[in-house]
């Protein structure tokens, strides 16, 4: 078993929900979260250079905020069988590539074991 985790753009959730639910996925988690890239949170245009003394001293601070701001997502997680993952992967990818910065990243973990709380099933019996 694999855990495919994904960070997505909130406004791409329902899209990558019913295709998941439409290719035999149906069950997942997503949640909010907030976070930031190698853009540091930030489009290209804000990206360039900034001084100190690029700016008005009542705006050094703003600008140092707006450096680390933290951007909305959502955290989308599902497991899966091992030999479903790069299915799984494409559906997300299918569903979130818009060839912009800030599409999200999925990231694949092993899952060594699951249990049913309720009956006490493990691995592939609790899956």
């Amino acid at each position: 078993m694999k855990e495919v985790m994904a960070f997505l753009r909130p406004n791409k959730i329902n899209a990558t929900k019913t295709a998941l639910a439409n290719n035999g996925f149906p069950a997942f988690t997503c949640r909010p979260c907030l976070g930031r890239g190698k853009q540091m949170g930030l489009s290209y245009e804000l990206l360039g250079t900034l001084s100190e003394g690029d700016l008005p001293t009542n705006q050094i601070g703003e600008s140092l905020s707006e450096r680390t701001r933290l951007v909305a997502k959502r955290f989308f997680t599902l497991i899966v069988k091992d030999d479903e993952v790069k299915k799984v992967v494409d559906i997300i990818i299918d569903a979130n590539q818009t060839g912009n910065p800030g599409d999200g990243k999925v990231f694949v973990l092993p899952i060594y074991e699951a249990i049913t709380i309720r009956t006490g099933e493990t691995t592939m019996d609790a899956f």
